[in-house]
């Protein structure tokens, strides 16, 4: 069933859930692709969310748990806390060990408990493995079922042992094994098909193999897949004993998160709101950093505050007046965005600051002409006044520069002290250019008003 229909597919559900038609409704789910049933959940309100997955559940319950999946453990925990530890453990024991350890993980501690002593014991096991590990990290991402062989194993047995592999992880890669269980070496496929079967696989596996251990951070993994351009990355321990494997379609979805996260960080928001998150619960969340901005704030008020009587004297610096800091804190927001993608893809360190500052100074400064030109002309024109029409275009060009410097140095600095640059660097740069551009308006307006 295309995307496209998924909004309308929406609405009828909806409204066979609402009146309790829920064999109508089911009849519709059951026809649909599980991300499309995902999407159509995620469009509901939590109570019909809720009815319309127990619909699911009672009469489908390996869709229901690819649907569950698909849809993510922030929604999908909801939908669970509201099911008993049984029905839970049942869903879960049909998903794969790396997504049922997210929606434990999201769990209330006592309801783990209980899910996990519900379980079956292997699923139980492989869910509370991955559960020791940190969260974002390759050892909580990754899944234990990684199809590994060992060195001596031929083609024709490697090929024979592929066929009669039962529930595994995507299979893109061989992993090759000593007999300690360590990792030595991966093969394709295709180079698995294309050698002679009495081939042992150590003499044709790749021994330079792309690894990472059990504590490496998520998003380092997803910037060496797409370095790489590897389908799978096989995880190690501190031994070098092979553990799990992770696979695109899991680095996929830390892309995604990566990405939401940091974006929703440089405006200041949590990274858990949606699109349907309740007014209170998002007016709790987003209300601490306004008032943070709004302290910032007072340190631009205090700035205009020593050219009062000056405002006084020259009302017309009061209509300019919002100009050079607004266009400074765009200036500051493009430069930031940059400058936070590069941390977060590696291609900004201290170690190449210099050549980025450089590039971003140049391109403030001819920003700052050409605005400043424009900005200044215009004044020129609507009030007939030289004067703030060269003050505004010096400001400006002040300004962008400042912009440009802490827009470049201020997330590095905050990387360099272990802070997010994506939480905390839009405030400093905000206030930065509120600032400068106040103090560099009225303090140059206050110098040629007087004067001339």
């Amino acid at each position: 069933m295309p995307l496209t229909r998924t909004p309308l597919l929406a609405e009828t559900v909806r409204k066979l859930v609402a009146r309790g038609a829920y064999v109508n409704a089911y009849k519709i789910l059951n026809r649909l692709h599980p991300s499309d049933i995902a999407a159509i959940l995620g469009d509901l309100s939590e109570h019909l969310r809720r009815d319309t997955f127990n619909t699911l559940y009672q009469r489908n319950l390996t869709l229901a748990s690819e649907a569950l999946a698909e849809l993510g453990p922030e929604r999908g925990a909801l939908i669970l806390s509201g099911m008993s530890a049984q029905e839970i453990s049942a869903i879960l024991q049909e998903l794969d060990p790396d997504d049922a350890a997210d929606f434990v993980a999201d769990l209330p501690d006592e309801l783990q408990e209980q899910i996990l002593g519900a379980m079956r014991e292997k699923e139980a096991s492989e869910v509370e493995d991955l559960l020791q590990y940190p969260e974002q990290t390759a050892g909580r991402i990754m899944s234990p079922k990684v199809f590994s062989l060992d060195e001596d194993t031929t083609v024709a047995e490697a090929i024979q042992s592929l066929q009669a592999a039962g529930d595994l992880e995507m299979v893109f890669y061989i992993y090759v094994v000593d007999e300690h269980g360590n990792l030595v070496g991966v093969l394709s496929l295709r180079q698995l098909l294309l050698k002679r079967p009495e081939t042992t696989l150590k003499d044709i596996m790749e021994t330079d193999v792309i690894r990472v251990t059990t504590d490496t951070d998520q998003e380092e993994v997803s910037q060496l897949v797409a370095s790489y351009n590897v389908l799978a990355v096989p995880v190690v321990d501190v031994q070098n004993k092979l553990v799990g494997v992770i696979t695109v379609d899991d680095v996929i979805d830390v892309i995604k998160e990566e990405a939401t996260e940091d974006m929703y960080r440089l405006a200041g928001l949590d990274t858990d709101e949606r699109v349907f998150t309740s007014p209170r619960t998002s007016f709790k969340k987003r209300v601490p950093w306004l008032v943070v901005n709004l302290v910032t704030a007072f340190f631009a008020a205090l700035v205009v505050s020593q050219f009062e009587d000056v405002i006084a004297q020259f009302a017309l610096l009061a209509v300019f007046m919002p100009i050079v800091p607004g266009m400074g804190g765009n200036a500051g927001n493009q430069t930031l965005t940059v400058m936070v993608r590069g941390i977060a893809l590696g291609e900004l360190s201290w170690a190449n600051s210099r050549k980025a500052l450089f590039k971003e100074l140049l391109v403030g400064l001819l920003n700052g002409i050409l605005i400043g030109l424009l900005v200044g002309a215009v004044a020129f024109v609507w009030k007939g006044n030289p004067l703030i029409g060269g003050a505004l275009c010096l400001a400006m060009i002040g300004n962008l520069l400042v912009a440009a410097i802490m827009g470049t140095l201020v997330p590095l600095t905050l990387r360099w002290m272990k802070v997010d640059p994506a939480l905390a660097s839009s405030v400093f740069v905000t206030t930065a250019t509120d600032v400068t551009g106040f103090l560099l308006f009225l303090g140059l307006g206050t110098f040629f008003l007087a004067r001339f």
